[in-house]
């Protein structure tokens, strides 16, 4: 009983991990397209549909908000 106690504890601990390694992971591709936005033409922003104003306040947001 005490191996199957452990064996979940094991578990139950590196799906944690796992997923704060993807969380992690979220954070970084969040902030790289948020500093891409930064060099994008205005003519791009239009072409996908945010002004300037929209993308100034999407780069300003910190990297683990959404």
């Amino acid at each position: 009983m005490t191996t199957t106690t452990m064996t979940g504890f094991r578990t139950h601990r590196m799906f944690s991990w796992n997923q704060v390694i993807r969380r992690i992971g979220e954070w970084q591709r969040l902030s790289r397209s948020r500093q891409e936005l930064q060099g994008l033409s205005d003519a791009t922003l239009r072409d996908i549909g945010i002004t300037r104003c929209d993308a100034h306040r999407e780069m300003s947001k910190p990297f683990w908000m959404a």
